[in-house]
């Protein structure tokens, strides 16, 4: 078992050498792929020091099993055949082949299955908001039939890769100092503030980010729901929060909810507001779960429920599901 991470150097990158240490993940070889500004780097991965290498139009994937990708969507277009010319299976991060209809769109809760169905051998992992929302979805959606989602995200600078994080560190110790704020990587100051924008702005006055949720929530559930998004970036590292209000064919009873989130994989339930025991980022980053609490039932629906959840950007929301698709994929003959 050979497997290559491309985009080694970034915040998902590095994410992937841990995830795969974590969970042990059977290989014989991990090989380093990164931009020319990368290549050279030498990370440490079980002990051993490996060099990255230029990502190049050549025969580097020869041999290689699975790609996981995470260089932006314009790399992975780009490198898609490059990657894929010799059989090695791309798992790619990025937006670029989402919604494309030959190209499975997997979180392994939900639709390991899709993995298998894959002409092109690239499998789309979703965008992080997406995967946190569906993996709560999920137990709610056995019970009775989602119809309608609202949502409203909060999500960390993690969602900017390492270099938002590092500026958002940054620009608290500026402001402390008194100094003018360092603003480059989002259209406004993050320390001490929330931004209700993230991506750019479509037609229908929704940005991209929050068009991905509803296009991708349908495609990963094969279903026909409807889900409208606000997502808000905050000043918080890493971990993104999400509050959900769904609307089900039929009424469901707090406690149907509370089991069918307790006994759910990949969800851990937090949920006792009378010691205020309820998910927070602060606590979460890193954990690999997508944490449930504060579940209540909608006062403006009978057959509504709303509930909060937290999970890892980083790892639920891009390397870990990923590396879960390849463990999937171990298991198949």
């Amino acid at each position: 078992m050979r497997l290559a991470i491309v985009g080694a150097s970034g915040a998902v990158g590095q994410e992937f050498l841990k995830v795969l240490d974590e969970r042990n993940f059977p290989m014989d070889e991990l090989v380093l792929f990164g931009s020319g500004r990368s290549a050279g780097k030498t990370y440490n991965f079980r002990g051993k020091p490996i060099v990255v290498k230029e990502l190049k139009h050549n025969d580097d994937f020869k041999g290689i099993d699975i790609a996981f990708t995470s260089a932006g969507a314009g790399t992975s277009k780009e490198f898609a055949d490059t990657i894929t010319k010799f059989g090695t299976i791309m798992i790619d991060n990025s937006s670029a082949f989402r919604m494309e209809e030959d190209v499975p769109l997997v979180v392994p809760e939900l639709n390991a299955r899709d993995a298998l169905q894959r002409p092109r051998n690239i499998i789309a992992n979703p965008n992080c908001t997406t995967i946190q929302m569906v993996v709560a979805l999920k137990p709610i959606e056995d019970l009775s039939h989602i119809t309608k989602v609202h949502v409203s995200t909060y999500q960390a600078a993690s969602g900017a890769g390492a270099a938002a994080m590092d500026e958002l560190n940054l620009q608290y110790a500026q402001l402390l100092k008194g100094e003018e704020a360092t603003v480059e990587k989002f259209a406004y100051q993050l320390a001490y503030n929330l931004i209700p924008q993230v991506d750019v702005f479509t037609e229908n006055g929704y940005t991209k980010e929050e068009m991905k949720m509803f296009n991708e929530t349908r495609k990963i559930m094969h279903s026909d729901v409807l889900v409208s998004a606000t997502c808000v970036r905050v000043p918080v590292l890493r971990a993104h929060s999400e509050n959900i209000w769904v609307e089900t064919q039929r009424a469901i009873s707090l406690q149907e909810a509370k089991e069918a989130f307790a006994s759910a994989q990949g969800i851990v339930l937090q949920d006792d507001p009378a010691n205020k025991s309820y998910p927070m980022p602060l606590f979460l980053s890193g954990k690999d779960p997508v944490y449930v609490g504060r579940i209540r039932k909608d006062l403006t629906n009978p057959k509504g429920l709303t509930f909060w959840t937290v999970s890892d950007q980083i790892k639920k929301g891009a390397a870990l599901n990923a590396v879960q698709i390849a463990e999937y994929l171990l298991t198949q003959p």
